[in-house]
């Protein structure tokens, strides 16, 4: 029994910590909180089954805090990026500018008119206009590593079918500004 929750409690937590931390939306952050909540139950048994007294209270503090986990995104944070959603649907029909959710921006893709360029990391916008002035599209690398970072104004995209698209070839935007992790362009 104690090698069976041990497996469990070893493949569940390093399967929820994976994505969580890959960062792919609310769902799968709160899929990741489900399985570190059968982690931490299952770090709770062997606790008890070992006489581990502490190996117990923390899996009873963490397995708390995975509900919270579970209920903060796949409860609340669904709710309020299916509002977003929807909205964002509705306004494709109706009279005026189509609308999108900007935390569109933090995930996604960015197509050229040939390739994939990259995926977007962030944008700057005016503190007083609210307007967007560029995003920071990252290529290439491995979870970060070795990613190259461009700056690409704002007036060469569009948001279609939940992406930004580009007017311009893998090429041109080889050409487009590097932009340094720690330092920015003000303007």
């Amino acid at each position: 029994m104690e090698t069976l929750a041990s497996s469990v409690a070893t493949v569940a937590t390093v399967l929820a910590a994976c994505m969580t931390a890959s960062n792919l939306g609310s769902r799968i952050t709160g899929y990741g909180f489900g399985i570190f909540t059968i982690g931490s139950i299952a770090w709770l048994a062997l606790g008890l089954l070992t006489s581990q007294p502490a190996l117990v209270w923390t899996n009873i503090v963490m397995t708390g805090l995975n509900i919270f986990g579970i209920w903060r995104w796949l409860g609340r944070q669904a709710k309020v990026e299916d509002g977003a959603h929807a909205a964002a649907e509705a306004s494709r029909v109706t009279p005026g500018e189509a609308l999108f959710p900007v935390s569109l921006l933090t995930r996604s893709t960015v197509a050229g008119c040939d390739q994939e360029l990259g995926t977007c990391v962030d944008a700057m916008a005016g503190g007083a206009s609210g307007r967007i002035a560029y995003v920071v599209v990252a290529e290439g690398g491995i979870a970060g590593v070795g990613e190259t970072l461009r700056r690409m104004n704002w007036e060469d995209l569009h948001v279609a079918d939940g992406r930004l698209v580009a007017a311009m070839s893998g090429s041109q935007f080889e050409q487009q500004a590097v932009v340094q992790r720690d330092r920015w362009p003000d303007r």
